[in-house]
């Protein structure tokens, strides 16, 4: 597998994807449909969605591709594959908060190694590099030229003083019932993968997800956050969250900076 190439085509391909996302973003108005599970979907998913879906297929016809838009992509079973979500974050993207992100992985023997994670309203980026080390990006984001770029790494959690990031659309009694297990200073809320990427940079310890995600939702912001020292483990039993399971649904997990003394449920 050539790493560097596929650092270089995700990077590429979810900045042009950011950039046809805001278009829509910031035009008056835009098209919302409702999917078959209940969810929306915009015009700017499925452009977003068309483009990435292009680009890999492009550069990488070997490789199996998931992604949440094209349901005939979700009975793919492979031992490696690319898994994307062009717009994570439709709710936010629909009443223009901003954090919603593009989400593109790589998957292997169930693990998610290589990833980036694009916030193009936030003006942020993460992604590994060609060893599976996580960096930040800033800058302009030129597809094809690399910017100034700084390695992230998990904090050095004290338990006694937590820094916690939830969800800002899914938040539910559940969720707040497990974190008050913790000892904790301050609480954050983010939308998206980005959740993912605060405990990746230090800006916070611990994310408890008690509520359904997908794997294309979660597999980018984790090789980031694994590129920078941390874990994701299953709320249950706190093993390892796996990928390529059937149908490519979740359990709930929690993403932690090692360090944390995690509470059973």
């Amino acid at each position: 597998m050539d790493y560097q190439k596929l650092t270089d085509v995700m990077r590429r391909l979810s900045i042009e994807a950011g950039k046809r996302i805001m278009e829509i973003y910031n035009a008056d108005d835009f098209e919302v449909k409702t999917k078959s599970d209940a969810s929306p979907v915009t015009e700017a998913d499925e452009a977003a969605d068309a483009l990435i879906s292009e680009g890999l297929r492009a550069a990488f016809p070997e490789i199996a591709l998931v992604t949440e838009e094209q349901a005939a992509s979700h009975a793919v079973r492979a031992d490696r594959f690319l898994i994307v979500d062009p717009l994570d974050g439709t709710k936010e993207f629909i009443n223009r908060r901003g954090d919603f992100t593009v989400n593109i992985a790589l998957v292997e023997a169930g693990i998610p190694t290589r990833g980036v994670v694009y916030a193009p309203a936030r003006g942020r980026m993460f992604f590994t590099q060609a060893d599976g080390s996580a960096v930040e990006e800033t800058g302009d984001f030129a597809p094809n030229l690399v910017g100034q770029v700084k390695p992230i790494k998990v904090s050095s959690p004290d338990n006694s003083a937590l820094m916690v990031v939830a969800s800002k659309s899914h938040r539910d009694q559940a969720t707040d019932d497990y974190i008050a297990r913790y000892a904790v200073k301050d609480m954050k809320s983010a939308g998206s993968s980005l959740k993912f990427c605060l405990v990746a940079t230090g800006e916070a310890d611990l994310y408890p997800r008690v509520g359904p995600t997908m794997e294309w939702d979660t597999a980018a912001g984790h090789a980031v956050l694994s590129g920078a020292g941390g874990h994701v483990v299953r709320f249950d039993d706190h093993s390892q969250l796996a990928y390529g399971k059937q149908g490519y649904l979740n359990p709930f997990f929690i993403a932690y900076a090692p360090g944390v003394e995690l509470r059973k449920p």
